[in-house]
């Protein structure tokens, strides 16, 4: 299958990174006291996120004269590493970088970012050993760590319990309470809301049939994985994987607990009764909406999981301020910034991973809610895919799981070309 030209450009800007670090390195070299104009790429152009973002930026300035500018620059979810690693090809980096999980591995491989040790364990007051190792794993290479995991956030599911009443289904609260909060009852739910009320029951958010790794947070309740561990087997077509989709399928298409190919329903604009997604956006609920909870994912026939997202905080090597740059992620991550930012981005630190202390940042979320959903699921959590190469997987997964999204599709069969498609590149 014809790889597509965003594809080959983010090939061609991680590949040409390593290349272009042999050379030494970026541009102007600021850390020693000349100006410099700091650049941040980020995927969130959330109002609130921006704000605190920017208020640490001035607070880091006014110590810091011979930084002129701190700026953050969104690029949308969607194409976000393929603009990022776009404009490192085109001799644009930015001086510091949000890098997904997904792209984790080819980041941190490529030569394209500087090791952060050095900076942070020599910034007074930083406390690096209270970074919790776990987090850091995917960010580390030869015993380096290439980029800070800046938020570790576990996958929750926010619920209208309003939407859930006027469907007559139980609470969250009450199924929890019973046992009973599961995927085979949570699919029934979402499937009576969508009859009863003709709104969305169940949004996977960020899917929208093409992001397809936020369906681990699905089939993740089944023992199911896209590859194996050392991630050089396909797993698509395991029994687990198997049911799970099957499961999946037959909610969207007979019981339309989920809206189909198509359809959009923004949950936090009270068009669907559930969505999965991360506290981040808790951001979102308006304070004269709906009634509202936050609780873990249901449980799938394997048991109780949790998924998590991370993104990682980098400094680019082809950055024109890289001193600079560190000196400033240095500041952003501190303790003190950490604690700020937890609002919104689960830290790696340890010392703050309780629900106490999560809960003076986080106002809409009680305690309960933050042990559950938060320190619980980083605690159990697994991540979700990520892979060396991972935008070719990516792109052919997304392609050979196109015909699965059908109602007369054969799930097994479209499985076994996921695998027959993307082995090869899994056993390179």
């Amino acid at each position: 299958m014809r790889i597509g030209r965003s594809l080959r450009l983010t090939a061609v800007a991680l590949v040409g990174t390593v290349a272009l670090a042999a050379c030494g390195g970026g541009g102007d070299d600021a850390g020693d006291g000349g100006p410099a104009s700091l650049r941040m790429t980020i995927w969130t152009a959330n109002e609130q996120h921006l704000a605190l973002f920017n208020q640490i930026a001035e607070e880091y300035r006014k110590s810091h004269p011979n930084v002129t500018e701190i700026r953050f620059d969104p690029l949308p979810f969607d194409t976000y590493t393929t603009s990022l690693t776009t404009q490192i090809a085109g001799g644009n980096a930015p001086d510091l970088a949000w890098i997904f999980e997904s792209s984790a591995p080819d980041f941190v491989s490529s030569g394209a970012l500087l090791p952060l040790d050095e900076t942070l364990r020599g910034t007074d007051g930083y406390q690096f050993d209270d970074l919790a190792p776990g987090p850091l794993k995917l960010w580390q290479r030869d015993g380096k760590l290439y980029a800070y995991p800046f938020s570790t956030s576990p996958f929750g599911v926010f619920v209208n319990t309003d939407l859930l009443k006027r469907a007559k289904q139980k609470t969250p609260a009450e199924l929890i309470a019973a046992g009973r909060w599961d995927w085979s009852t949570v699919l029934a739910a979402a499937a009576a809301v969508q009859r009863e009320t003709g709104k969305a029951g169940l949004v996977i958010r960020d899917f929208d049939y093409k992001g397809w790794d936020n369906l681990s947070t699905f089939w993740t309740g089944w023992g199911a994985r896209a590859w194996s561990e050392d991630g050089k087997t396909c797993g698509f077509t395991a029994p687990e994987m198997v049911e799970a989709m099957t499961t999946l399928h037959r909610a969207i298409f007979v019981d339309k607990a989920l809206p189909g190919p198509g359809t959009t329903a923004d949950f936090f604009a009270g068009d669907a009764a559930m969505t999965i997604t991360q506290i981040s956006r808790a951001s979102l609920l308006k304070e004269d909406g709906f009634g509202w909870d936050l609780v873990p994912l249901p449980a799938g026939p394997k048991g109780r999981y949790a998924v998590i997202g991370q993104g990682g905080l980098g400094v680019l090597k082809q950055g024109k301020h890289p001193k600079a740059a560190l000196d400033f992620l240095a500041y952003l991550t501190n303790p003190e910034n950490s604690a700020k930012l937890a609002q919104f981005f689960p830290p790696p630190r340890q010392s703050q991973l309780t629900a106490e202390t999560l809960a003076k940042t986080n106002p809409k979320l009680t305690q309960e809610q933050l042990q559950q959903v938060v320190i619980d699921g980083i605690t159990t959590g697994v991540v979700k895919p990520n892979h060396t190469g991972q935008a070719e997987l990516s792109q052919q997964v997304r392609a050979a799981l196109d015909p699965l999204w059908k109602p007369d599709a054969d799930v097994k069969a479209v499985l076994d070309g996921v695998c027959a498609t993307i082995q090869p590149l899994l056993a390179k």
